[in-house]
């Protein structure tokens, strides 16, 4: 198919107006593609996304297939993720790539040097966070020169490996986790200057009290700050398919974030989000999808909206939960769904307006304890204080912001931030 060439996907910041994307997930063979690598049928599915209208797609290399021995990095398997950046591009699709799978869908996928008989922590072992540099750093590095490639997220959800309620989790402090991040994306820089770095955690660092990956690493290292949004979490048992809190749930954490961002104007990706059976049945997934984007917009400094994911799950495939096999834009056969329409829709619209939602003059203050650990953050999660009060406000039409109770007072902060009047989660009816 004809495209337009991508745009140049290096600099950094907030874009004019935000990026939609998809997470590429092969309709042939999911993840396991890798194994069996046909171009053609990845080609075929860049056509199917990129007659969405969208313009990048995020993808995800299986790092046992990549790195299966600490010393070796296949170049077989780095030529065709070359090649799949390449097609993207024939297809204008710029692309950001994620190095350490890692977890995914279930799955988790480790290689064998850093298990069983090999068991060392894939955080805090100076000789796997040694290989997992040299690994970021050539995948960077065979990418650099791509004008589509956006550049490197450490890994998808990573966190989710450092602590219950993972059944096998590799304990790390909330000191190690920072320097393993800043350690991972130093080398995603040493391979590929200039490009947009970041890591991206699974909400637990946002909603977990001893989780060691906490807000203010989210916020205050890499790039972009990116969030996660799953409304499976509780929020949408509790308040329902069509509550204020689940349709505004990616809302929340864009918002969320910015309370620990140093950056006042510090860019948030929605590098996943979707719509989730059967907490969000089938039939309401469309109005699910247009009303998650639509609060997402209503925030500043959105750098893009990433849905999740391109293609269903194949019923050939085994043993994945339930909702994972309905997740996609389109089917497994590469049809368009109601919610794959529902963001062409979107899309469409987004290219003739100007994106620039108004200030969030209102701010809730959340109080997690300490800045870098926030060791009261459960607050912040589905039925906390601060959660079900910002709830209530958005529910009011108040479009809230949120400010840590250690700058409530900064009048300077506040100003930065547009914010005029801030309010405590117990003074909210």
């Amino acid at each position: 198919m004809s495209s337009p060439a991508p745009r140049s996907a290096a600099a950094s910041g907030t874009p004019d107006r935000p990026r939609f994307g998809v997470n590429y997930t092969p309709s042939q063979g999911w993840f396991h593609h890798w194994l069996d690598f046909d171009l053609d049928a990845v080609r075929a599915d860049l056509d199917s996304i990129a007659a969405l209208g969208l313009d990048h797609v995020r993808v995800f290399p299986l790092w046992p297939l990549f790195q299966p021995n600490r010393t070796l990095i296949r170049p077989r398997a780095v030529e065709q993720l070359v090649a799949l950046a390449d097609a993207a591009a024939e297809r204008g699709l710029d692309v950001n790539v994620d190095g350490l799978q890692g977890h995914l869908s279930s799955f988790d996928f480790l290689p064998s040097w850093t298990q069983t008989w090999h068991r060392r922590n894939i955080f805090a072992d100076p000789d796997v966070v040694a290989g997992q540099a040299a690994y970021l750093r050539t995948l960077a590095a065979a990418l650099a020169d791509r004008p589509n490639f956006i550049g490197m997220t450490v890994g998808n959800e990573v966190n989710q490996f450092a602590s219950g309620p993972h059944p096998d989790p590799d304990r790390v402090t909330p000191d190690q986790a920072g320097d393993w991040l800043r350690r991972l994306l130093a080398a995603c820089e040493e391979g590929a200057p200039g490009r947009l770095h970041l890591h991206a955690e699974y909400d637990a660092a946002w909603y977990q009290d001893d989780q060691p990956f906490t807000p203010a690493h989210c916020a205050r290292i890499g790039a972009v700050t990116a969030v996660h949004s799953w409304v499976f979490n509780g929020t949408a048992q509790r308040h329902g398919r069509t509550g204020t809190a689940t349709e505004h749930h990616a809302a929340y954490l864009i918002e969320l974030s910015k309370a620990w961002a140093l950056d006042p104007g510090r860019p948030v990706w929605l590098q996943e989000v979707g719509a989730p059976a059967p907490v969000i049945p089938a039939e309401h997934a469309a109005a699910f999808t247009e009303a998650t984007v639509a609060g997402a917009l209503d925030c500043q400094d959105v750098w893009g909206v990433t849905w999740w994911c391109s293609h269903d799950v194949s019923r050939s495939l085994a043993d994945f939960p339930e909702l994972e096999y309905s997740l996609g834009l389109l089917t497994n056969d590469r049809q368009l769904k109601p919610a794959g329409r529902a963001i062409a829709r979107v899309v469409a619209e987004q290219r003739e307006r100007e994106h620039r939602p108004a200030p969030r003059t209102t701010a809730l203050v959340v109080d997690a304890g300490d800045e870098e650990t926030a060791p009261g953050r459960s607050t912040c999660a589905p039925g906390g204080p601060f959660f079900e009060a910002f709830a209530r406000l958005t529910a009011d039409g108040v479009r809230p912001a949120a400010v840590l109770a250690s700058r409530a007072d900064d009048k300077q902060h506040l100003a930065d931030r547009g914010i005029t009047e801030t309010i405590h989660p117990d003074q909210v009816p």
